[in-house]
């Protein structure tokens, strides 16, 4: 995984505010996912970090999107990183303040030169809550 030297972790300077390389990124977030008591209050979960999201993306230009299933439920609150051309990540096991930290990893994803996010600097919810990395349609083979 990333943690292989197969795989570089380069990233440009995350603090140059670089808005044209944020907008290419977007974070998914599972609306309908419940706390860990399974609850089926409103608002749920999910749609409590989805807006933890929106206000730490709001001065990043990040695009925060929710969903109303990721199918990762075992593994509670839930959320995607997705960058156009480049792997997509999915996330199990956050909480509802995990909004800042999907926020770190987009940046850090649309800062990447070699289109992964990169695993030293990522949050450590995005370390443990890994849960699938899936690759862009054009790098599949038959």
């Amino acid at each position: 995984m990333e943690r292989d030297s197969s795989f570089p972790a380069e990233t440009a300077d995350i603090l140059s505010g670089d808005s044209d390389a944020l907008a290419g990124v977007t974070v998914i977030v599972c609306a309908s996912c419940r706390d860990e008591t399974g609850s089926d209050a409103h608002p749920r979960a999910g749609e409590v970090l989805a807006q933890d999201t929106r206000q730490a993306a709001t001065a990043d230009n990040v695009r925060v999107r929710t969903v109303e299933c990721l199918g990762n439920c075992k593994r509670r609150l839930s959320a995607a990183i997705l960058r156009d051309g480049c792997w997509s990540y999915v996330f199990g096991d956050l909480n509802i303040a995990s909004g800042a930290d999907l926020v770190t990893g987009a940046k850090l994803f649309a800062t990447s030169t070699d289109g992964l996010i990169p695993w030293r600097g990522r949050p450590d919810s995005l370390k443990r809550g890994l849960v699938a990395r899936i690759p862009p349609l054009d790098l599949l083979k038959d």
